[in-house]
């Protein structure tokens, strides 16, 4: 289960609901899947989950100052999944399991007039220590409010220390040997890059329907890996949530 963004990011209601997603198999990947996200945030003091942020994650965070909150957090890592990808299978290269990542962040939410915005900068280290450290940087705007119709866009960055490039990008002799691709060394550096739209549609007081369309750029070595199949991707969500 994966995060479904929308443009529920732009504001501090509760949501809880259901919704479907394409997304490529891995990043790079030439594979498409289509699967069930949950739609959750709930922000407390001090406990807070959601899955509007690109990650389905959840902790405790303090209020800095009047919009600047600053927190730490647990998050869902899916690794990656051979039987997802046609060209992972075809050359058997092996799984990386789903996990958890411990980490902080600092996010930044206020209103220039009619226009919210948020940035979010988050440091993932993941629970298992060969899979390395991501950070994460996330730019969001508001930029359409008319009758029910909400609308905004967001951009994204992630760097990658070393473990975790190697981890998802590299390939040893060893791997090498088995799986016929050439060996390829990972180094850290910028992951990957991104810009999406968000969109929502109330349905009442109590629901709305919201979803989002995103295209990532691989960058650094992540771009240069036999394993990517391609430098950009595409994914796609829609779901429904009860607003509480």
């Amino acid at each position: 289960m994966l995060p479904l963004t929308a443009v529920a990011e732009l504001t501090n209601d509760s949501l809880l609901g259901l919704g479907v997603r394409t997304r490529p198999a891995y990043d790079g990947s030439a594979s498409q899947v289509e699967e069930l996200v949950p739609l959750i945030r709930y922000l407390g003091q001090p406990w807070f989950v959601r899955s509007t942020l690109g990650v389905l994650e959840g902790g405790a965070r303090l209020e800095l100052a009047p919009g600047l909150y600053a927190g730490a957090q647990l998050s869902y890592e899916p690794g990656r999944q051979t039987s997802e990808s046609d060209f992972l299978e075809r050359h058997g290269v092996a799984s990386i399991g789903r996990g958890a990542a411990v980490g902080l962040h600092l996010e930044w939410d206020h209103s220039f007039g009619p226009m919210p915005v948020s940035l979010l900068g988050r440091v993932r280290r993941h629970t298992n220590a060969d899979l390395g450290t991501q950070v994460d940087l996330r730019l969001s705007a508001g930029v359409l409010r008319s009758g029910a119709v909400s609308a905004g866009v967001f951009t994204q960055t992630t760097w990658a220390d070393t473990k975790s490039v190697s981890a998802f990008f590299g390939i040893t002799p060893q791997q090498s040997a088995t799986t016929g691709l050439p060996a390829f060394s990972a180094a850290s550096g910028w992951l990957s890059v991104s810009f999406g739209l968000l969109w929502s549609v109330d349905l009442g007081r109590n629901w709305v329907a919201l979803g989002n369309l995103e295209a990532r750029r691989q960058q650094g070595d992540a771009a240069h890996s036999p394993l990517s199949e391609r430098v950009w991707n595409h994914s796609a969500s829609a779901g429904l949530a009860y607003r509480f």
